[in-house]
């Protein structure tokens, strides 16, 4: 009796001494650790500007039973409380103060009504609170303007442009505007969203967003516009690595060779481009591709990445189909090389095939191409390249193996048991 009770003693103290172990490591893991020399440093604050349309059309009452003006400040001020604390957040109007007929003064019309900064969300609502709807939609000067405002840093980068109608302020195309946003090689990305659009306001908008790998959206509703715009600003805040620009060829022997790691691509509809891999004996490489729809697409769509050979022989391929409407689809695959006798043997090229089944409306544009993002990594392979575990199973193969085994070994007793009684029952 007195062993067992110094004994449970003892547990309980190992027991305590465990925890207070087990939550001394979890508080030195979570207490901040001043940076040393040579460590990397806190990465850029992401950055978003909402561009809002404010011209006279804006008075309109058809959302919800309120003026388009009404439900853009409501959704804005909703949004403006739920802002990530390590967003930038910039808001810039266009059309908000010049009433006049004058075309040259009011294709100028565009205004940083908040500067793009840490936000203070009282200062921002009371700005947005100001605002009427006045006078024209100059689209072009103010994504022009609102590029400027998010210059700088290294940071995510995001246009949010909310409008009811079109541009007004031609010759200024808007979609030429952001091609040259998008040749700056700045990384900033325009999302446009359309207030209960016509046809040649989607068209232009759609234009917009392409042009910089962004997406439209066609608004109907206040909560709607709330939701994407709240969506689209919680996207630049999460991290993300930089895709490089790289550019697929038409066939392998002259496309470029990667790297390992995040590329950016451009690809018409239905179209293969493909990229080239070393792969050295003893490594596995790991590829995954995703093509996004940022425009209006037909239903039925897929994306094929195949890994082959120089000499045309499939290796292996990852697919994916997809009906309605979406933003993105991906696919990936997995390719172990088997060590070979030699220490000194040459690695071999892969060749990666990139394809896509989407199309479109003959009045949908097809250039630029839909917006492509490849990652690449080599690393260490399996033991052995041709264990049955790199084939997606697992050690589930051999528990595959051993229950088809036992339903042979039992299928041929049990006829044989069946067939003996038959010859028993027959001689009786």
């Amino acid at each position: 009796m007195i062993t067992t009770t110094i004994t449970r003693r003892i547990t309980r103290r190992r027991l305590a001494a465990g925890v207070c172990g087990l939550l001394a490591a979890m508080a030195m893991a979570l207490s901040p650790t001043p940076a040393s020399a040579g460590e990397p440093t806190k990465p850029a604050a992401p950055k978003v500007e909402l561009t809002l349309d404010v011209s006279g059309s804006m008075r309109a009452r058809d959302i919800d039973g309120q003026s388009r003006m009404a439900a853009a400040k409501q959704a804005f001020n909703e949004v403006l409380d739920a802002v990530p604390k390590d967003v930038q957040l910039g808001i810039r109007t266009l059309g908000a103060t010049y009433p006049g007929n004058d075309r040259t003064v009011g294709c100028t019309d565009t205004k940083l009504l908040y500067p793009v900064g840490p936000l203070d969300r009282t200062e921002a609502k009371t700005a947005v609170a100001t605002l009427v709807p006045t006078g024209w939609t100059p689209i072009g000067p103010a994504l022009q303007a609102a590029a400027q405002d998010l210059k700088g840093g290294d940071g995510q980068r995001r246009i949010v442009l909310i409008t009811d109608g079109e541009d007004t302020c031609q010759p200024l195309d808007p979609c030429q505007v952001a091609r040259d946003i998008a040749a700056q090689g700045i990384h900033l990305t325009v999302d446009t969203l359309g207030l209960l659009p016509d046809a040649k306001t989607r068209r232009q908008l759609s234009c917009i967003a392409e042009a910089t790998g962004g997406t439209y959206t066609s608004v109907q509703h206040t909560a709607q516009l709330r939701d994407r715009v709240h969506q689209l600003v919680n996207r630049t805040a999460r991290k993300s690595a930089t895709p490089v620009t790289t550019h697929g060829a038409a066939q392998c022997d002259k496309a470029p060779t990667l790297k390992p790691g995040l590329y950016s691509d451009r690809e018409k509809f239905a179209e293969h481009r493909w990229y080239r891999v070393d792969v050295k004996p003893g490594q596995e490489l790991r590829a995954a591709v995703s093509i996004g729809a940022d425009r209006a697409v037909d239903n039925d769509y897929g994306v094929l990445l195949r890994a082959s050979t120089v000499h045309g022989r499939e290796i292996v391929r990852g697919a994916e189909a997809g009906d309605g409407r979406t933003d993105v689809i991906s696919t990936g695959l997995r390719y172990a090389k088997a060590k070979g006798g030699s220490s000194d043997e040459a690695p071999e090229t892969v060749c990666l095939q990139v394809s896509n089944s989407f199309s479109a409306a003959p009045s949908v544009k097809t250039e630029p191409g839909l917006p492509v993002e490849l990652a690449v990594d080599v690393v260490d392979g399996p033991h052995d390249a041709s264990d049955v575990a790199s084939f997606g199973l697992g050690r589930g193969w051999w528990l595959l193996a051993a229950l088809a085994l036992a339903g042979l070994v039992g299928g041929l007793v049990w006829g044989w048991i069946s067939r003996w009684r038959i010859t028993v029952w027959r001689t009786n």
